[in-house]
């Protein structure tokens, strides 16, 4: 992921789902290209078409916030594509002050025990924590065999993304795949502007484009949006259909972990199947805990 080419298709992306009508601007005609003009987005933001034409160009270096927002808003841009421009700003030389950099995802992260007891805390949902590439980096009991498809899967290590891509079995726990599909992907570009020097990162990027042409469309139209609550419906493979929210936050002792927890309505068919499924992970977990007391028992 060169940074320059992820500014250029971010801008011309943009500039692309805008019509003039939308910006309010005469049609007119013999328009050779989808959206605006540069020229259009020039005169919007008020700077130079020159000026601009660097910007999209990919150099964002020694950028000013005002000259940023007001590209934003000639562009239209929502919340989230505003900031994922700011942070894009914000990897190149000169941005310091538009933003401090975020603790890089890249680096391995030691989990405060206590983090894991809170999640083990959690009895009632499914309870896990993610880095910002969507690794599985913690999970209470619970989830673990709510993911058990993910956690048994060849494309490993245990990452949402390689999963959601690669493996037969996603299509099958995601009634809505494309929809979980396109969100996965907004994580993920969202999180390459946050920490656009991630080796870790960049190496799933390119190994989802090589092997999923559904990624690799998906990444090449450059859309990022926020993700912080909301509802899924799965398929799991023991307890059948069922309809969970989640919600997401960050972790506040490491900012590059987010912890996710997924709840079901009190008294709806999900709340019962959650209840069976922990029924049955206890079950296992006591059966195994009493296996290996025989063993050691035996060996004694």
């Amino acid at each position: 992921m060169d940074h320059r080419d992820e500014v250029r298709e971010f801008l011309t992306s943009r500039r692309a789902k805008i019509t003039p009508e939308q910006a309010g601007l005469p049609a007119g005609s013999r328009r050779r290209v989808p959206g605006l003009r540069r020229s259009e987005v020039a005169t919007l933001a008020d700077v130079s078409v020159d000026y601009y034409g660097k910007l999209e160009r990919g150099n964002l270096a020694g950028v000013s916030p005002a000259v940023l927002e007001a590209v934003a808003r000639a562009l239209q841009l929502d919340d989230a594509e505003r900031a994922h421009l700011l942070h894009l700003a914000q990897a190149q030389e000169g941005s310091d002050t538009l933003a401090r950099p975020r603790s890089g995802s890249g680096r391995q992260h030691t989990l405060p025990k206590n983090l894991q007891w809170t999640l083990d805390a959690v009895t009632a949902g499914p309870a896990f924590v993610t880095n910002g590439r969507l690794d599985l980096v913690a999970a209470n009991q619970l989830a673990r065999a709510f993911f058990t498809d993910l956690y048994d899967s060849d494309a490993q290590p245990a990452n949402m993304a390689r999963f959601q891509f690669l493996d037969p079995a996603a299509r099958r726990f995601y009634p809505d795949w494309d929809l979980i599909a396109d969100m996965t992907v907004d994580v993920l570009r969202t999180e390459a502007g946050r920490n656009p020097r991630d080796k870790g990162l960049h190496d799933l990027v390119g190994e989802l484009c090589t092997r999923s042409d559904a990624f690799r469309t998906r990444w090449g139209a450059h859309n990022v949006r926020r993700h912080g609550t909301g509802s899924k419906r799965f398929h799991h493979p023991l307890v059948g259909d069922l309809t969970l929210s989640w919600h997401g936050s960050t972790v506040d002792a490491d900012p590059g972990l987010t912890l996710l927890i997924y709840t079901a309505e009190p008294g709806s068919p999900a709340e019962e199947a959650l209840r069976l499924l922990a029924s049955w992970t206890a079950s296992q977990s006591g059966a195994a805990a009493t296996g290996r007391l025989q063993q050691d028992g035996a060996a004694g």
